[in-house]
């Protein structure tokens, strides 16, 4: 029964995070911009599955997430809820992640699949537009398999610029801004 309430916890902590943070939003002034270097849309749904969000809503949220190549302790302790200090070893043991099955596949020594789910609601691998795979390249709002495989398909890219001229084509212009965030410099 404890552990059924510890993971009922951490399935619903992203989401008190995500509409305390909406609330905050809203309070703020319209002129105020939104930091978009590290923000991505993730829906409730996919925020592991076990929301207590009405079906068929189509609300997203709004999270930080964490560049696992450029963090900090700080960073993983205070935006991964219950995230302990012996996480944090494992997340720079492997550094530099290079995709995010490499993410899965390491941290996943440690943890099941849905805490390494859990985690990739927080965190990204940032995307090199030329040798990224397509879920690496999910990574970006917006994205779905599809887009990913044209993407590839239309490989090398010149520049980040050129990389999201093509990604314009599968994503809306909110999640296009969001993308450059991602990319690898």
């Amino acid at each position: 029964m404890e552990r059924y309430l510890r993971n009922a916890a951490r399935a619903v902590a992203p989401m008190v995070l995500a509409l305390t943070l909406g609330a905050c939003m809203t309070l703020s002034s319209p002129e105020e911009p939104s930091a978009p270097a590290q923000e991505a849309s993730v829906s409730a749904e996919s925020s592991e599955g076990a929301a207590s969000e009405s079906p068929g809503s189509s609300e997203e949220i709004v999270l930080d997430r964490i560049n696992l190549n450029d963090m900090t302790r700080e960073q993983l302790l205070e935006t991964i809820p219950d995230f302990g200090s012996r996480m944090v070893r494992e997340f720079f043991e492997y550094q530099p992640y290079v995709s995010i099955q490499q993410f899965r596949r390491e941290i996943g020594k440690y943890v099941d699949d849905e805490q390494v789910a859990f985690y990739e609601a927080y965190i990204y691998v940032p995307v090199d537009v030329n040798d990224s795979d397509a879920e690496t390249l999910k990574q970006i709002p917006g994205l779905d398999d599809d887009g990913a495989q044209a993407l590839m398909a239309a490989r090398p890219f010149d520049s980040n610029e050129a990389f999201l001229e093509g990604l314009s084509a599968f994503v809306d212009a909110e999640q296009l801004q969001a993308a450059a965030s991602y990319l690898n410099e």
